[in-house]
């Protein structure tokens, strides 16, 4: 379907943008603003979204809300198709913080019809009616257990980018404290006070994300076990059932179909 040739003239009546592109694994997008919001949705291939307050690792039958002015980066992993909604600051802003939504099977068919028609213009009323599903659907979509929250303190956050960044440690929180200056209780009581999550949450949080973005990039689930730091293959599949209420392999053959 050829899209409609806009003019300057069109744009206030713009409810909706999109924007569909493929990436590699590997690239990323700088961190950057928009002045509209924007719902990021990975229609297959995992993507990392960073920002101030935290990251989200984000597969398929999930999506990111970014709202407006939140400066956030994009890191794919896999051969990952973004579709990306922009919308416009009266239309939907639930929220000023990030989070993640689940993609129903209806948002998703919404997502590609937006994203094939290119602007959602409001003078066109299916193109009102599709963006009121849209609003709809992300408004009741529970949010998903795909985020970690970062530390705000400086020295609480040089913590949590050790840790992130090597999953696999499983150092004492007491020695974790000593390699940082800090005390263990000191520690803790600041990981619950700053994120919400205690330091042993935040730790499997941080393990099950880095082995998400690991099995998007093709990863088995015996690699993901030993690079995630996991005891067993049994323990990271139920971690994963217990969180996305599914196996590894049916999510992500369902994600492919």
């Amino acid at each position: 379907m050829s899209r409609i040739r806009h003019t300057p003239d069109d744009e206030p009546h713009f409810l909706m943008r999109t924007l569909a592109a493929e990436f590699a694994d590997g690239d990323t997008i700088a961190p950057h603003t928009h002045r509209w919001g924007q719902l990021i949705y990975a229609a297959s291939g995992v993507i990392t979204v960073s920002a101030e307050r935290g990251s989200w690792v984000v597969p398929p039958h999930w999506a990111v809300w970014a709202p407006p002015g939140v400066r956030h980066g994009l890191r794919f992993t896999g051969a990952a198709s973004l579709r990306t909604i922009y919308v416009r600051p009266d239309v939907m802003s639930p929220s000023d913080r990030s989070a993640v939504v689940t993609v129903s099977a209806l948002l998703r068919e919404l997502i590609l019809r937006a994203v094939q028609l290119g602007m959602i213009d409001a003078r066109q009323p299916t193109h009102r009616a599709l963006a009121d599903l849209i609003v709809h659907e992300c408004s009741a979509c529970s949010t998903s257990p795909l985020d970690l929250p970062l530390p705000q303190s400086a020295r609480l956050r040089r913590v949590a980018q050790h840790l992130a960044e090597r999953p696999r440690d499983r150092t004492s929180h007491a020695a974790l404290g000593r390699r940082f200056g800090i005390g263990a209780r000191t520690l803790e009581r600041g990981f619950a006070a700053e994120t919400g999550l205690s330091l042993g949450q935040w730790r499997r949080q941080a393990r099950f994300m880095h082995a998400l973005r690991r099995l998007g990039a093709g990863a088995s689930v015996k690699q993901v076990t030993a690079e995630a730091g996991y005891r067993t293959p049994s323990a990271f599949i139920a971690a994963f059932r217990a969180a996305l209420h599914t196996t590894p392999g049916r999510y992500f053959d369902g994600a492919g179909a």
